[in-house]
């Protein structure tokens, strides 16, 4: 089959994995400059900072085959087994290199077209569907497999009259506002250098992650998670006034450090806020399929897995 995957984060390269290992034509196609969507790293000088996802966790055997994999191969390694008071023994795991060398591994020989904006998927007259891109081009596909946020994929197929289910294309996200700050000398973020935070002990920050302390970059640098609510709160304000308010919540964990320099990212669809019950929804045709993080379980696996689970019902209908 001829496969069309909206989306190179980590529930399309999962699904696109399965798919070619089988013997499938697979194209992906995503608007970033890399793949990996939310497992994104990004540099500022000598600095390598996670400012998306900060690790993952393993539960079942599909992810930690793919992790025991990782690890022999030297691209992810156990970061620490919990934070604080909170620390459980479960290991959390991060990519060597940063989190986004996780997907580019993924990425390893799929056709991934990066700056490949997907401006709609229609009925085609050749084929079962064509995906256009921003520019005016089409692709050809039999099956297309959407991975975006919800409110993403359903405005994709919005003018094919595709009926999703309500809770699919209803799904809410909430946004994270997050601050990227190099330092010149070690912050005070306490071992083993992540900071999950309740409301009630931080108004501004859910999550603190030093990224020297993790291994990932050879300097000082910490990434700062807006909480949900201080995120949408602050979502429209000017510039200037989020890092101000950013620069001045994070002073109490830099110890004697300064910051040198720093980057402001926001991440509209930061994470899912209802799941759905399901690992993927499949049309009745079975010629579309949506999945990803919303679907059965959030985060890191819950995208791993349904990407899975949404290559596997495609390939079910070929045996």
């Amino acid at each position: 089959m001829k496969i069309a995957i909206i989306g190179a984060g980590l529930a399309g390269l999962s699904c696109g994995r399965v798919l070619q290992q089988a013997g499938q034509e697979v194209t992906l196609f995503d608007k970033g400059r890399s793949p990996g969507g939310r497992l994104a790293t990004r540099r500022i000088g000598d600095a390598v900072l996670d400012h998306g996802a900060q690790f993952f966790t393993v539960r079942d055997s599909a992810l930690r085959a793919q992790t025991d994999d990782w690890i022999t191969r030297g691209i992810a390694k156990v970061w620490c087994h919990g934070f604080g008071s909170e620390a459980d023994g479960h290991p959390r795991f991060v990519g060597v290199a940063g989190m986004n060398s996780l997907a580019k591994d993924l990425a390893a020989g799929l056709d991934v077209r990066c700056n490949q904006l997907a401006f709609s998927v229609r009925r085609g007259s050749r084929s079962a569907w064509e995906v256009v891109i921003d520019d005016g081009g089409t692709n050809a596909a039999e099956v297309v497999v959407l991975t975006p946020p919800m409110a993403q994929s359903f405005s994709l197929v919005f003018e094919a009259g595709v009926e999703l289910p309500v809770d699919v294309f209803r799904s809410e996200y909430h946004r994270c506002i997050a601050l990227l700050a190099v330092l010149d000398g070690p912050s005070a973020v306490p071992a083993p250098g992540g900071v999950q935070l309740s409301a009630a002990d931080d108004p501004v920050f859910s999550f603190i992650g030093d990224n020297f302390a993790k291994g990932v970059s050879p300097v000082p640098a910490v990434t700062f998670h807006g909480s949900p609510d201080w995120s949408a709160a602050h979502w429209d304000a000017d510039r200037p006034e989020v890092t101000a308010s950013l620069l001045a919540a994070a002073r109490p964990w830099l110890g004697g450090a300064t910051v040198v320099d720093y980057h402001v990212k926001r991440w509209r669809f930061a994470g899912p806020g209802a799941m759905i019950d399901d690992r993927f929804w499949r049309s009745p045709e079975g010629d579309l399929v949506v999945c990803g993080d919303a679907f059965a379980g959030s985060k890191f696996e819950g995208a791993f897995n349904s990407g899975r689970a949404a290559a596997e019902s495609i390939l079910a209908d070929r045996r």
